[in-house]
């Protein structure tokens, strides 16, 4: 696939430890380590970290001809608290060069050129209205690129006005049970069971799939009208920070390969349950690996 990833890209600082992470660019060094071709749109800051950014992001296989170097803002840092390492709590240092991307009219057409096959796109970073008005920009100008929504909800960097736009403007999404359970109440969704919010959901947004992750439980996934339930795997998890996003990658490469859900869904939770089991967000990983462990 060739997947334009729009988003985040920043430093987690962990106690002593800082790894390249930010949800968007976690996605696409994982979905470029199953493969795929991935262009990241978003901004660094000039400096140290920056250049680190750049580096890395390139020794990940991330595309970075369109990750910019802005002398105005600094590179992003999230500082990370793992009193429960399955629940990382964190704490945004903002404005950061990420919240101010930018393309030329050249660069908008080679990626109309490109022909991305996927646009994948969280809340956080549409929280600016730079990054909102640039990815509307590309919605529009790539429109037969399908989109994958990571809902990824953190404090103080949504609003509901925001999420509800941003659900109808994709065709796959995919969120956790504290996430799905935010948005049942805010979007007045009937109480029930997952299947319920999922079914709701799809029919609300018109979407082709809908996912909730649930931790250690698995996940819940609903696509062409089937419902799943598929259990996760056991391991002694590390950190969770960049946990989920490894799972979008694997969800959206079930997807693509048209598995059937529920193995769609279990490929995607060994991928999850492997990068909890290392420290940072995108630790080295292989398939082997993921197939190694066991559900339950």
């Amino acid at each position: 696939m060739k997947i334009l990833s729009i988003g985040e890209i920043l430093w987690d600082v962990v106690g002593p430890e800082e790894y390249l992470g930010g949800a968007p660019f976690n996605f696409s060094a994982h979905a470029a380590r199953l493969g795929h071709e991935v262009a990241f749109v978003s901004a660094v800051g000039d400096d140290y970290r920056g250049r680190r950014a750049q580096t890395r992001a390139g020794e990940l296989g991330v595309q970075t001809r369109y990750l910019k170097t802005l002398s105005q803002w600094p590179t992003g840092v999230v500082t990370v608290v793992l009193e429960d390492p399955g629940r990382p709590s964190y704490t945004l240092h903002r404005p950061a060069a990420y919240d101010f991307p930018e393309l030329t009219e050249l660069e908008f057409l080679a990626i109309r050129a490109w022909r991305p096959d996927w646009i994948y796109f969280g809340t956080l970073y549409q929280i600016s209205p730079t990054a909102e008005r640039l990815t509307g920009a590309l919605f529009e100008s790539n429109p037969s690129a399908k989109r994958f929504y990571d809902v990824n909800l953190r404090k103080d960097s949504y609003n509901l006005s925001l999420v509800e736009k941003l659900l109808f403007q994709a065709d796959v999404v995919k969120l956790n049970d504290e996430e799905a359970e935010v948005l049942m109440r805010a979007l007045d969704f009937p109480s029930g069971s997952l299947e319920a919010f999922c079914r709701s959901a799809a029919d609300r947004f018109s979407l082709e799939a809908v996912c909730i992750t649930r931790g250690r439980r698995g996940c819940s996934l609903l696509t062409a009208g089937e419902y799943v339930e598929a259990p996760g795997c056991s391991v002694r998890v590390s950190d969770a920070i960049g946990a989920g996003d490894a799972f979008a990658a694997a969800l959206l490469e079930g997807l693509r390969t048209g598995r059937p859900p529920r193995d769609a869904a279990d490929f995607a939770n060994r991928v999850g349950a492997l990068v909890a089991s290392q420290p940072g967000a995108v630790p080295d990983w292989s398939l082997g690996q993921a197939y190694a462990l066991r559900p339950g």
